[in-house]
């Protein structure tokens, strides 16, 4: 298992746990990123921050500080 962060570009892997708050959690839940969802790493935005990944049919754009609190598993 591997922070969200850590993916590489282009490397698709399956959501494990979303941790951090309460509030975060449903927040990216509500984004789709739930247990078992495939994610893809599409690289950053201007910079470092924030990192894009697609998920579902959505581009969802996160710093990294949060992409480090859910732990994805790479198939």
């Amino acid at each position: 298992m591997m922070a969200l962060d850590q993916l590489e570009t282009g490397t698709v892997a399956r959501v494990h746990h979303v941790g951090g708050e309460r509030a975060f959690r449903r927040r990216l839940m509500e984004l789709g990123l739930v247990p078992g969802t495939p994610v893809e790493r599409l690289g950053a935005g201007r910079g470092v921050d924030p990192l894009r990944f697609r998920v579902r049919d959505t581009v969802v754009a996160l710093r990294r500080h949060d992409a480090q609190l859910v732990l994805v598993e790479r198939p």
